[in-house]
C-alpha cells in the first residue's frame, strides 16, 4: 500500500492530515475508486493516534471525498470536495468573549499523567504528563449556579500559568500562554458530545446529582507549526449551556 505522498508527513493533527490526504486525492496519488491505506498504516505514516486518523478521515468523508465501510476500508469516491453547508468552529475571538463573560474559579493545579481513554480523547501520547488546571465557570457577576467545570491541560514547563490563571479569572489560559510565552493559537479543534456527570465530586461542585446529563466539549489548541500545546475538557450541565454555530458554504 502506498503512503499518502512521497513528501514528508505534516504535523500530526487531524486537520493537517485531512488536508494532506485531500491534496493526495486531488493530484491523483489516490484515484477515484482506490482504497486509502488502513487506519493503522496511516497512524504509522503520520506518527499519530488512531483517534486522530479517524478524525481526519471523518473530515474527508464530510467533504464527500471518501466513503467508509467496516471490513472494507476507506474508498475515494470523488477528487473534488462537494459544495454545501458545513459547520465551522467559532472563532478564537468568540472564545475570548466567552472568557470575559464567564469567570474562572480555579479549584486545583497539579501535574497529571494522561492515560487510556482520556489520552485518546485529547489526542496526546498515552502516559504524557501535563499540568492540569481544574476550574469552575461562573457568570461574570459570580451569582447563581456554576455553568460548567473545565480541566485544562498544558505543558508542565508553563507552571507559572497556573497561578496567573487564578489571578486573572476573566482571561483564557491560551491568552495567558500567548502573553507570557508568545505561543499563539493558529487553530482550535472542537468536539461536542452528549455526556453524563459521573464524577461525584464534580457533580457536587456543579450542584447536581451524579449521573446528570451534560455537554462535554473537548478542545485542542494548535500553534502555527501544528503542535498541540493545550487541550481542555469542559463539562456543562445540559440546562445551563448551549453551543451555537454559523454555517458557511464551502467552495464548489
Amino acid at each position: 500500500m502506498t503512503t499518502p505522498t512521497d513528501t514528508a508527513a505534516p504535523k500530526a493533527n487531524f486537520t493537517n492530515i485531512a488536508r494532506h490526504l485531500q491534496e493526495a486525492i486531488a493530484t491523483g496519488h489516490f484515484t477515484v475508486g482506490a482504497l486509502l491505506p488502513t487506519e493503522l498504516e496511516l497512524c504509522k505514516h503520520y506518527g499519530t493516534s488512531r483517534h486522530t486518523v479517524r478524525a481526519a478521515l471523518a473530515e474527508l468523508q464530510a467533504l464527500g471525498l471518501v466513503s467508509r465501510r467496516k471490513n472494507v476500508g476507506t474508498r475515494v469516491v470523488s477528487a473534488r470536495p462537494r459544495a454545501g453547508f458545513r459547520p465551522s468552529l467559532a472563532s478564537v475571538d468568540d472564545l475570548v468573549q466567552f472568557g470575559a463573560e464567564h469567570l474562572r474559579v480555579v479549584q486545583t493545579i497539579a501535574q497529571a499523567k494522561v492515560e487510556g481513554a482520556l489520552a485518546r480523547e485529547l489526542g496526546c501520547a498515552d502516559g504524557a504528563v501535563w499540568l492540569r488546571i481544574s476550574s469552575l465557570r461562573l457568570v461574570a457577576d459570580g451569582a447563581g449556579v456554576p455553568i460548567g467545570w473545565t480541566d485544562v491541560y498544558i505543558d508542565p514547563a508553563y507552571a507559572d500559568i497556573g497561578e496567573m490563571a487564578r489571578a486573572n479569572p476573566d482571561a483564557l489560559i491560551s491568552s495567558l500562554i500567548e502573553e507570557r510565552y508568545q505561543r499563539q493559537i493558529a487553530e482550535i479543534a472542537q468536539d461536542v458530545r452528549a455526556s453524563t456527570i459521573d464524577d461525584a465530586a464534580m457533580a457536587q461542585a456543579l450542584k447536581l446529582p451524579a449521573g446528570a446529563s451534560a455537554l462535554r466539549i473537548v478542545r485542542q489548541y494548535f500553534d502555527a507549526q501544528g503542535e498541540m500545546f493545550e487541550a481542555s475538557v469542559s463539562v456543562h450541565p445540559a440546562d445551563r449551556f448551549s453551543v451555537s454555530m454559523r454555517l458557511r458554504r464551502s467552495p464548489a
